[in-house]
Protein backbone atom coordinates (compact mmCIF):
# COMPACT_ATOMS: atom_id res chain seq x y z
CA UNK A 1 0.00 0.00 0.00
CA UNK A 2 1.23 3.63 -0.72
CA UNK A 3 -0.01 7.24 0.01
CA UNK A 4 0.40 10.20 -1.49
CA UNK A 5 -0.21 13.43 0.03
CA UNK A 6 -1.60 16.41 -1.83
CA UNK A 7 -1.12 20.29 -0.61
CA UNK A 8 -3.06 22.88 -2.81
CA UNK A 9 -2.62 26.76 -1.16
CA UNK A 10 -4.67 30.01 -1.45
CA UNK A 11 -4.03 33.07 -1.17
CA UNK A 12 -6.68 34.84 1.15
CA UNK A 13 -7.62 38.70 1.39
CA UNK A 14 -9.94 39.97 4.15
CA UNK A 15 -12.19 41.49 2.18
CA UNK A 16 -12.90 43.00 -1.14
CA UNK A 17 -10.96 46.26 -0.96
CA UNK A 18 -7.69 44.38 -0.24
CA UNK A 19 -7.73 42.90 -3.77
CA UNK A 20 -6.02 44.50 -6.43
CA UNK A 21 -8.17 46.96 -8.30
CA UNK A 22 -8.58 44.87 -11.76
CA UNK A 23 -9.71 42.21 -9.59
CA UNK A 24 -11.97 44.69 -7.30
CA UNK A 25 -13.64 45.73 -10.42
CA UNK A 26 -14.12 42.40 -11.71
CA UNK A 27 -15.36 40.83 -8.21
CA UNK A 28 -17.82 43.76 -8.12
CA UNK A 29 -19.22 42.85 -11.43
CA UNK A 30 -19.70 39.33 -9.81
CA UNK A 31 -21.59 41.05 -7.30
CA UNK A 32 -24.17 42.81 -9.71
CA UNK A 33 -24.65 39.53 -11.62
CA UNK A 34 -25.37 37.69 -8.58
CA UNK A 35 -28.41 40.04 -8.04
CA UNK A 36 -30.11 39.55 -11.40
CA UNK A 37 -29.59 35.47 -10.81
CA UNK A 38 -32.91 34.04 -11.43
CA UNK A 39 -32.76 31.41 -8.03
CA UNK A 40 -36.75 31.19 -6.93
CA UNK A 41 -36.26 27.18 -5.55
CA UNK A 42 -32.82 27.64 -3.52
CA UNK A 43 -33.15 31.41 -2.91
CA UNK A 44 -28.91 31.38 -3.55
CA UNK A 45 -27.78 33.65 -5.53
CA UNK A 46 -24.57 33.30 -7.37
CA UNK A 47 -22.44 35.64 -9.83
CA UNK A 48 -19.53 34.93 -12.15
CA UNK A 49 -17.02 37.44 -13.68
CA UNK A 50 -14.75 36.24 -16.45
CA UNK A 51 -11.48 38.42 -17.97
CA UNK A 52 -10.51 37.25 -21.18
CA UNK A 53 -7.53 37.26 -22.70
CA UNK A 54 -9.11 39.89 -25.33
CA UNK A 55 -9.94 42.21 -22.30
CA UNK A 56 -13.41 41.25 -22.57
CA UNK A 57 -15.64 40.55 -19.77
CA UNK A 58 -17.94 38.25 -19.42
CA UNK A 59 -20.63 37.28 -17.02
CA UNK A 60 -23.25 34.85 -15.97
CA UNK A 61 -25.30 34.71 -12.64
CA UNK A 62 -27.41 31.62 -11.98
CA UNK A 63 -30.50 30.07 -13.52
CA UNK A 64 -32.73 27.63 -11.94
CA UNK A 65 -35.51 25.74 -13.14
CA UNK A 66 -38.55 23.96 -12.14
CA UNK A 67 -37.35 20.51 -13.85
CA UNK A 68 -34.38 20.17 -11.67
CA UNK A 69 -31.73 19.67 -12.63
CA UNK A 70 -32.33 21.86 -16.12
CA UNK A 71 -30.63 24.98 -13.85
CA UNK A 72 -27.30 25.96 -14.80
CA UNK A 73 -24.65 27.96 -12.53
CA UNK A 74 -23.52 30.77 -12.94
CA UNK A 75 -19.52 29.58 -13.63
CA UNK A 76 -21.14 27.24 -16.30
CA UNK A 77 -23.32 30.09 -17.78
CA UNK A 78 -20.00 32.73 -18.36
CA UNK A 79 -17.94 29.99 -19.03
CA UNK A 80 -19.94 28.51 -21.83
CA UNK A 81 -21.43 32.03 -23.25
CA UNK A 82 -17.28 33.03 -23.60
CA UNK A 83 -16.70 29.83 -25.15
CA UNK A 84 -19.09 30.06 -27.76
CA UNK A 85 -18.99 34.35 -28.20
CA UNK A 86 -15.38 33.74 -28.23
CA UNK A 87 -13.35 30.44 -29.15
CA UNK A 88 -10.50 31.68 -29.35
CA UNK A 89 -9.87 33.60 -26.37
CA UNK A 90 -8.63 32.68 -22.83
CA UNK A 91 -9.63 32.77 -19.46
CA UNK A 92 -7.50 34.62 -18.09
CA UNK A 93 -9.30 35.58 -14.22
CA UNK A 94 -12.85 34.34 -13.02
CA UNK A 95 -14.12 35.90 -10.12
CA UNK A 96 -17.08 34.14 -8.34
CA UNK A 97 -19.65 35.62 -5.64
CA UNK A 98 -22.55 33.53 -3.79
CA UNK A 99 -25.35 35.17 -1.64
CA UNK A 100 -28.18 33.44 0.14
CA UNK A 101 -31.75 35.27 0.56
CA UNK A 102 -32.13 33.44 3.65
CA UNK A 103 -29.14 33.89 5.49
CA UNK A 104 -25.91 35.44 5.11
CA UNK A 105 -22.37 34.03 3.37
CA UNK A 106 -19.91 35.21 4.92
CA UNK A 107 -17.13 32.59 3.98
CA UNK A 108 -15.60 32.07 0.88
CA UNK A 109 -17.79 29.86 -1.57
CA UNK A 110 -15.70 27.60 -3.88
CA UNK A 111 -17.17 26.44 -7.48
CA UNK A 112 -19.15 22.93 -7.74
CA UNK A 113 -18.28 20.16 -8.45
CA UNK A 114 -19.88 20.06 -12.21
CA UNK A 115 -18.27 23.61 -12.38
CA UNK A 116 -15.01 22.71 -11.46
CA UNK A 117 -15.26 19.92 -14.29
CA UNK A 118 -16.19 22.31 -16.74
CA UNK A 119 -13.71 25.16 -15.61
CA UNK A 120 -11.16 22.32 -15.75
CA UNK A 121 -12.19 21.54 -19.07
CA UNK A 122 -11.12 25.07 -20.44
CA UNK A 123 -8.07 25.48 -18.41
CA UNK A 124 -6.94 22.38 -20.22
CA UNK A 125 -8.33 23.54 -23.57
CA UNK A 126 -6.18 26.39 -23.51
CA UNK A 127 -3.15 25.39 -21.60
CA UNK A 128 -2.95 27.96 -19.01
CA UNK A 129 -3.78 28.20 -16.05
CA UNK A 130 -7.07 30.26 -14.66
CA UNK A 131 -6.91 32.54 -11.46
CA UNK A 132 -10.01 32.32 -9.52
CA UNK A 133 -11.38 34.65 -6.54
CA UNK A 134 -14.35 33.17 -4.79
CA UNK A 135 -16.49 35.02 -1.55
CA UNK A 136 -19.74 35.16 -0.22
CA UNK A 137 -21.60 37.83 -0.12
CA UNK A 138 -19.02 40.03 2.53
CA UNK A 139 -16.04 38.61 4.03
CA UNK A 140 -12.56 37.03 3.05
CA UNK A 141 -12.03 35.84 -0.69
CA UNK A 142 -9.71 33.18 -1.47
CA UNK A 143 -7.49 33.13 -4.61
CA UNK A 144 -6.82 30.34 -6.42
CA UNK A 145 -3.85 30.05 -8.43
CA UNK A 146 -5.53 27.44 -11.11
CA UNK A 147 -8.53 25.56 -11.21
CA UNK A 148 -6.32 22.02 -11.06
CA UNK A 149 -5.00 23.44 -7.52
CA UNK A 150 -8.85 23.14 -6.71
CA UNK A 151 -9.43 19.99 -8.48
CA UNK A 152 -5.72 18.37 -8.20
CA UNK A 153 -6.83 14.96 -9.79
CA UNK A 154 -9.06 16.48 -12.34
CA UNK A 155 -10.49 13.99 -14.92
CA UNK A 156 -9.87 14.80 -18.65
CA UNK A 157 -9.44 13.86 -21.68
CA UNK A 158 -6.59 11.59 -21.62
CA UNK A 159 -8.31 9.23 -19.64
CA UNK A 160 -10.46 8.46 -22.85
Amino acid sequence: MKEINITTSFTIFDNLKELPEEIQDLMNQAVDIRKKAYAPYSKFRVGTALLLDNGKIVLGSNQENAAYPSGLCAERVAIFHAGSVYPEAKIVKMAITAASDTNPTTAPIPPCGSCRQSIAEYEIKQDTPIEIYFMGEIGEVYKSSSLKNLLPLMFDKKFL
